[in-house]
């Protein structure tokens, strides 16, 4: 049987069974490739005991311990991560450029039978194609921006979508923040740029192109990361679809979905004073004494009315010109039930336009 190329391209990355990342822990917390286990060669302290040996001793002495504590550390990732794995396993190994860490991990590797392969110029090479790739994928594909005003369910109904075999988008998800000033997740921080770079290559790489791809509209930046701005171009071209329910309605389904602010009265007057500049110290002396006398239904409602709403219609106005010919989904009960039923309805006019195109009536 012949044996697979040690230099492969990121293009063939999915013929692996498994991708390894041989850099050091917080090289790999910074960026990655999707999937990808972090079996350093050299941990981030031995990487800098190596390079203070380089510069302030010689590079010979840097190399001979570099070597033993590589050595070391590849036959303990054998024995702990790797022992298991039958003759048939194929793994991807990549480290910063392609160079010495990677060469090292994958020279065992296939010594022992693995065909193990190397990426083409390692991450440096990865990352500039992912940021090649985030230009061009999104231009292959026909989206449906869901839009809505705050605490319309719209990430609960692309999740309902996506459960029922629709291809999603999730921006939100995977920026892990729901783009507002209360939009950050407790105990759960924002991924690197970089990452989030990545996440949205592999789930846009994985799309096909025949099929619309359901998406939230959304600004140019989700908490603190940028969404690329091809991606962007392309979503503003979109078909929208507008999802409306009523003020009380929204008002339950926020208090639901924002119970950390809640039990945290502390924080979220912290949040609310971010909005000083925009509303006037009068305003938000008043929302932080409903916070204070814990009146949710009073303080939600004021903010959906008097900030959320108003902004959120100049930013979709602006942005999303197909807005006034969208289609209307009113979801009278925001339970996990009714957006359920919102999302068949969904994919029904999909499959619906669908055999309209296909048969021309």
């Amino acid at each position: 049987m012949r044996k697979r190329p040690l230099i492969v391209t990121i293009e063939q990355v999915d013929d692996f069974d498994q991708v390894i990342d041989v850099r050091s822990p917080s090289e790999y917390a910074l960026d990655h490739v999707p999937g990808s286990v972090n079996c350093p060669v050299l941990d981030d302290e031995e990487r800098a005991r190596v390079g203070t040996l380089y510069t302030q001793v010689s590079p010979f002495d840097a190399r001979k311990l570099g070597a033993a504590l590589v050595a070391r550390n590849i036959a303990r990732h054998i024995e702990t991560r790797f022992i298991a794995h039958e003759r048939q396993w194929r793994p991807l190994v990549y480290c910063w450029r392609g160079g010495q860490r990677s060469a090292a991990m994958a020279h065992v590797l296939r010594e022992i039978g693995w065909n193990a392969a190397q990426l083409q110029g390692g991450y440096k090479s990865y990352r500039r194609d992912v940021m090649a790739q985030l230009q061009a994928l999104p231009r292959h594909f026909d989206y449906r921006v869901v839009c809505g005003a705050t605490g319309s369910a719209k990430s609960r109904l692309l999740e309902r979508l996506a459960a029922r075999g629709a291809q999603v988008l999730d921006l939100e998800r995977l920026a892990r923040h729901r783009g507002s000033v209360l939009g950050n997740l407790p105990g759960d921080p924002q991924p690197s740029q970089r990452l989030f770079d990545s996440l949205l290559w592999d789930r846009l790489r994985k799309f096909d192109g025949a099929q619309p791809v359901f998406v939230e509209a959304e600004s140019k930046k989700i908490g603190q990361l940028q969404v690329p701005s091809a991606l962007l171009e392309r979503m503003r071209e979109g078909r929208c679809i507008v999802v409306r329910a009523s003020v009380p309605e929204r008002v339950r389904f926020l208090i639901e979905e924002y119970r950390h602010f809640l039990d945290d009265p502390m924080e979220l007057k912290a949040r609310i004073e971010c909005l000083t500049g925009l509303h006037g110290n009068d305003v938000i002396r008043r929302w932080a004494a409903l916070v204070d006398t814990g009146s949710w239904d009073e303080l939600v409602t004021d903010l959906l009315l008097d900030h959320y709403d108003p902004a959120y219609r100049r930013s979709t106005l602006r942005n999303y010109p197909d807005l006034s010919d969208a289609r209307v989904l009113f979801v009278e009960r925001l339970s996990p039930d009714g957006i359920d039923a919102a999302a068949g309805e969904l994919i029904s006019s999909m499959f619906k336009e669908s055999a309209h195109a296909l048969t021309g009536s």
